[in-house]
Parts: C-alpha cells; structure tokens; sequence
C-alpha cells in the first residue's frame, strides 16, 4: 500500500474516526466487512489447515477461544503473539539486541518484551478496525483530465506518525506482513464498493502477498469487476518469486485484472522482469519527471520504447506542477496522479467531487 503520507494522529476520538474509507459501519449493517468477521475468518483459516507442522499452532488458538470465549479478536491476538517463533529446522538468526532491534524474515527469534511490545501494539492496531483507513487519490487520463480510477492508499492513526512505509516494513520484518497487507487490503476492499463502477480501483501488494490464496479470495470476493481491480507491485521480487506471481495472478489476469509495476525510482522493476511479467501499466515517479523536466535524457527513456513493445499503458505519479503535467504529457505518458491533480483522501465526499468536476466542466463548454 502506497506510503506517501505520514499517519493520521492519534489525538483524535474514537467516535471522530471514520472506519476503513469512511464513516463507521454498524455491524448489522455490512456482516462480512467486520472486524468480528475478518478476525473469525482468519480464525477459520488456521483451524482448517492440515499442514501437521501447524498443529502447536491450532492448539495454542483454541486454547486462546476456550479462554476468551466472547472476545474472539483478543484471542487471535494473543495466538499471533505466542506463535511468532522459529518453525522446526528453521535456521535461527542470534537474538537481536538494543531496543530498536528488528527481527529479519527467514530467521525470526523469540520477540524480546521492547519488540514484543510493539508488535503488540501494531496489530491491534490492525485488529482495532478504527485504527486503520483506506484513502484514495484520483488518477486522471491523459491529456483529458478526466478522472478513470483511484489508487487505494492506506492510512494509520497513530501518536508516533509513523508513516505507512513504516509499518508495513516493521511489519514483515517480525513476520507479520502478509497478514497487515491483508487486513489493508480488506478495509481498501470494503471502501472501493462505494466507488462508481465505471472507476477501476488500484491496489498496492507486494509480490510475496500476490501469491497468497486469501488475497486472492479477497479479491475474487470483492464485489468488484475484475476488469476494474489493478494490482500494483511493490518491492522487489526475485525470477523465483516473479514466477510464483505469474502464476497466481494469470487466471484473475484472464478474468480482466491488471497488473502495474514501478518503471522507475528505487523499487523499479528491471526490464527482463517487466519483459516476463508484461505488466498492464508501467508507473514513472518523481525520477522519471525530473528528469524530463530538467531535460537531462535527450533520447526517449529506455522505459518507454519498452511500454510500447509489450503494449503497456505508461502511468506518471508524483505530478506536482503545470509544468511537470505538461512534462509527461509531451513524453507520452497517458495516465497521471499527484498533489496538483488530487492528493490523496479519506473522505467520500472529495471522491466524489473528483469525479463531478470534470464533468462539470464539460457541461459548461460552449
């Protein structure tokens, strides 16, 4: 999820605090979005696992419901606790030390208190669904204007501002990503049901979460048109994990989702991994635009010679001035989003005005 803006503070109260992309929803109202519901489907999904490696796991949550028998989410939280521990065979990396340690993926050590205690505080953050928000920043066609989508953004509320980046990096580094990309991807899920239907909606996952069965349920559950989901690719991926990608993604590819993936900046994608993947969208960021601007490739950018030979729609963010729109339309780019053309939101009512306007204007023209 994109993490361009720092989180929301924790000032505000619980009853000033829209649930995810809007005003909170009584749960009579939407059963399956949930917190109760998400937290007993995940209950679901580690109960109903065969895998004999997890049976410790299953135990210890049951023990977990037999002992907070009404209060289901406090004991999903307890089990994700206790059970971040090496799995047998798993090579162990030394215990980390000082209080601002992190624990590395693929070796992941008994959580010290100081660790322990943020991790804590982070997913019930998640579990805590007033704490987490879905944002959505308008992307324009270009030379139109015209709004055709929205990129869903997540939000945190916190008293540290920490930005969203932050979290999901803390997050996968006490092995926990996937399940904070999830719980994102829920509450962007539930909020892009109020976007019009003609609108396509952009997601943020990374490759390691794109191959999960329950994103990918997500997804197909969603309410959405799959010609209307785009699925943006952040972080890097090696061929092994592109491949998985390729392969979990191709039959929600076939059904009309899309796929994007960043062409420049420090999470660019190499060009042999774009030539494999043959993204829908390829997405240029501020080094792409200062570059233009400031007239320092002379020759057309590599990137985009390598849009038009696998046939991908080249997609500008970051667009901050006249002068930078007016940049990347005369590169060619045919798609725009960025602080002069609609910062990023959590309110309905500005994703509506983004939509009203340009037709507004239409209505005017002599």
């Amino acid at each position: 999820m994109s993490r361009d803006e720092p989180s929301f503070p924790a000032g505000i109260g619980a009853e000033d605090i829209p649930g995810p992309g809007g005003p909170a929803v009584p749960p009579s109202t939407a059963e399956d979005t949930t917190l109760r519901g998400q937290v007993l489907e995940l209950i679901n999904d580690v109960l109903s696992d065969p895998d004999p490696g997890g049976t410790w796991a299953r135990q210890q949550l049951q023990d977990r419901l037999a002992a907070h028998p009404d209060n289901p989410e406090r004991a999903f939280l307890e089990h994700l606790i206790g059970t971040r521990k090496p799995e047998a065979g798993q090579h162990t990396l030394p215990a980390p030390s000082g209080p601002d340690s992190r624990a590395t993926p693929g070796g992941l050590p008994d959580a010290p208190r100081s660790r322990g205690a943020g991790m804590t505080k982070r997913i019930k953050s998640v579990l805590g669904s007033r704490l987490l928000l879905t944002a959505f920043q308008p992307i324009h066609e270009l030379p139109e204007g015209r709004t055709v989508g929205f990129e869903a953004l997540t939000r945190f509320v916190t008293s540290d501002g920490a930005d969203a980046e932050t979290w999901f990096r803390e997050a996968e580094a006490v092995g926990l990503g996937t399940e904070l990309e999830l719980a994102a991807l829920l509450c962007a899920v539930s909020a892009a049901r109020t976007v019009p239907s003609h609108l396509f909606v952009a997601f943020n996952l990374s490759p390691a979460a794109c191959t999960e069965a329950r994103v990918r349920d997500v997804l197909q559950g969603s309410g959405l048109a799959m010609d209307k989901i785009v699925i943006e690719l952040r972080g890097r991926a090696d061929d092994a994990r592109l491949d998985s990608v390729i392969q979990s993604m191709e039959p929600l590819r076939q059904q009309g989702l899309r796929l994007a993936v960043d062409g420049s900046g420090p999470g660019f994608m190499p060009a042999d991994r774009i030539l494999s993947l043959r993204p829908d969208i390829i997405k240029l960021d501020r080094t792409f635009i200062d570059g233009i601007v400031a007239g320092r490739d002379h020759d057309e950018p590599a990137v985009i010679g390598l849009a038009r030979e696998i046939g991908a729609v080249l997609a500008g963010e970051g667009i901050e001035t006249e002068a930078e729109l007016a940049a990347v339309i005369d590169a060619g780019l045919t798609s725009g989003q960025g602080y002069l053309l609609g910062r990023p939101s959590v309110h309905p009512l500005n994703w509506s005005s983004w939509v009203i306007q340009p037709v507004a204007a239409a209505s005017v023209d002599p």
